[in-house]
């Protein structure tokens, strides 16, 4: 299971710095009260199941990944699920909460979905649940060698649509 420390001499070799957190950041909500900036600026790993393949999604804090989305954009067959959390270990190497983009197994596919193209920088997590990594959308998708997506849409809160 690689470390923050792992990932920070990753993206260090790359000229990324690692923000580390006293309060955690296992979250949308949380980790934008830590970084100081609003949840879509959170660029968040969920990690999906499509048939047998591991996708790690990579996408902005305030939308929702449909599956019949992601799919389509991957080429992808089969049931689209969540996995139990042992699975999200297995398949990224990282604990629920703490599951980043970088140094993820070969087997799993990184996605980067459009949606956070509506920010110059985002906040990835980086290893742990208490870290946070600004990165330019580009250079997300290079560094993961991901795949560009449109799956998502926004949020419903209380019947109203989050801004997207």
């Amino acid at each position: 299971m690689p470390t923050i420390d792992d990932v920070k001499a990753f993206l260090t070799g790359r000229g990324i710095a690692v923000l580390e957190f006293e309060a955690p950041t296992p979250t949308s909500e949380t980790a934008a009260r830590a970084v100081g900036c609003s949840p879509g600026e959170i660029a968040k790993t969920v990690l999906f199941v499509v048939g047998a393949t591991p996708v790690a999604v990579v996408t902005s804090g305030d939308v929702k990944v449909r599956g019949s989305r992601l799919k389509a954009a991957l080429g992808l067959s089969g049931k689209v699920r969540l996995p139990t959390p042992d699975e999200v270990e297995r398949h990224t190497g990282y604990a629920p909460g703490g599951v980043c983009p970088f140094l993820l197994p070969a087997a799993t596919r990184v996605a980067v979905d459009a949606s956070l193209r509506r920010f110059p920088v985002v906040y990835a997590a980086g290893g742990n649940d208490h870290s946070a990594v600004p990165i330019t959308v580009d250079r997300l998708l290079q560094i993961t060698n991901g795949s560009e997506v449109d799956a998502c849409e926004p949020l419903i809160v209380a019947g109203k649509g989050v801004p997207g």
